[in-house]
């Protein structure tokens, strides 16, 4: 498959599934209720001047459409001034992936989340937000992934894995003041967070909410969003949000139970629109400090965009970045999914990405060490959802994974190879 084909099946990836939520839309499912705004979701008493709720905090300061929607339902509590949220999932999977660099597990992913906010005054807010998970219980190595690589495990380099997620993923804070009518200023920041640095972390995307197997090109859009050291100024108005971040440049650690030590080298910048509740868009670019522990005192360069669209049914994300590592090779990536809610009990998925890689062979005596190649997944899936309770449901799907590539990677990876995934996720919140 060339790479003009490629691409353009990344884009009708997500331009197919929009049309078709337009019509679903129109002719099939009532218009939902409006979402509660973002500071509704994480207990904020809110003021007056407090902006439209165009969108909603995902992870860290990174916003997604309002009319998404569910981002953080769960269990709600007060205690005097302060409001207390909790949600989160476990996700029992099993996963063949195929060829002869695949191989079968089963695993448990899980996330944790709690807020605690409440009013400083009439114009300002804080937040307190904590972040977990129980991955680190799978192994270093984490779960078969074919073509993902990006970290390490006992000090070997991870490829055609994924590595788990460490224990503490946020543990930060945020304030925020109106400053006019529509204008709020924020600070952000913790041991543990997110810099504006690229789209919503995955597990937080609602395009992904069915997406077992984490993109491939993780290392491209979401290698940040766990980092030991952050702290992220910025304004919003009701279109617009800046922002600007000082961060910890290194990714963490293959020891996932503790903390890393914590650093602000690196930084980034990410300007994002929200011209309605259905749309979301973003730049960003950050300078990242000897990023990968593998590449020595490399630095990198990051530069991404990406597009949120959410109606109905309908969560799309098309997203690219770019990293040039410094000194080195500029190498990018294209993502494109979406999760399509047919009915309260049904909903469809699917995710292509186009990668160019050069950590496939990271022995540095194989032919092939450091040759970049461009490498595309196509997946796609059915989640059927069973509700428990109020606040809880339990999801059985599975999906299946096909790839493109260079004839040069056949004799690794077989000719065709197929993957498939089956899982249960149960889910505290939306």
């Amino acid at each position: 498959m060339t790479y003009r084909t490629t691409l353009a099946a990344l884009l009708a990836a997500t331009a197919l599934p929009v049309a078709a939520a337009a019509q679903e839309h129109d002719h099939h499912t009532p218009t939902p209720a409006p979402a509660p705004s973002d500071h509704q979701r994480h207990g904020d008493h809110g003021a007056a001047n407090t902006p439209k709720p165009s969108a909603q905090i995902a992870s860290g300061t990174a916003l997604l459409p309002s009319a998404e929607g569910g981002q953080h339902g769960g269990l709600h509590a007060n205690a005097g001034d302060w409001m207390l949220m909790a949600h989160g999932y476990a996700w029992g999977a099993v996963t063949s992936q195929g060829g002869p660099r695949g191989d079968d597990m089963a695993f448990v992913q899980s996330m944790g989340m709690v807020t605690a906010s409440r009013p400083l005054s009439d114009s300002a807010r804080i937040e307190l937000r904590g972040m977990f998970s129980l991955d680190p219980l799978m192994g270093k190595r984490g779960y078969p992934n074919l073509f993902a690589a990006g970290e390490t495990a006992n000090g070997r380099a991870l490829v055609d894995r994924q590595h788990p997620h460490d224990l503490f993923m946020e543990l930060a804070a945020r304030v925020e003041v109106d400053v006019a009518d529509g204008t709020t200023a924020f600070l952000y920041g913790g041991p543990v967070g997110e810099p504006a640095l690229g789209p919503p972390a995955f597990m937080h995307r609602r395009s992904a909410r069915y997406q077992t197997m984490s993109p491939i090109a993780h290392h491209w859009f979401d290698s940040t969003h766990i980092t030991y050291g952050v702290v992220t100024a910025g304004v919003r108005t009701r279109a617009f949000q800046l922002e600007a971040s000082a961060f910890k440049g290194r990714e963490p650690d293959e020891e996932r139970w503790g903390f890393d030590p914590i650093k602000l080298d690196s930084w980034s910048l990410r300007a994002t629109f929200t011209p309605s509740p259905n749309w979301t868009m973003q730049v960003s670019h950050g300078r990242l400090e000897s990023p990968e522990a593998l590449h020595g005192g490399n630095d990198e360069a990051r530069t991404t965009a990406s597009v949120h669209y959410a109606r109905g049914g309908l969560s799309a994300m098309l997203a690219w970045s770019a990293k040039n590592r410094i000194p080195g090779d500029t190498l990018s990536a294209w993502v494109a999914e979406a999760n399509w809610d047919v009915d309260a009990r049904h909903g469809l998925f699917g995710r292509a990405e186009l990668v160019r890689n050069d950590e496939l062979f990271p022995d540095h005596s194989h032919p092939l060490h450091d040759q970049p190649f461009r490498v595309a997944r196509f997946e796609g899936g059915y989640a059927y959802r069973i509700p428990l309770a109020d606040t809880v449901t339990l999801a059985l799907g599975g999906s299946v994974a096909t790839y493109a590539k260079p004839d040069a990677l056949d004799p690794y990876y077989g000719k065709s190879p197929v993957s498939g995934t089956a899982f249960a996720k149960l889910t505290l919140g939306d």
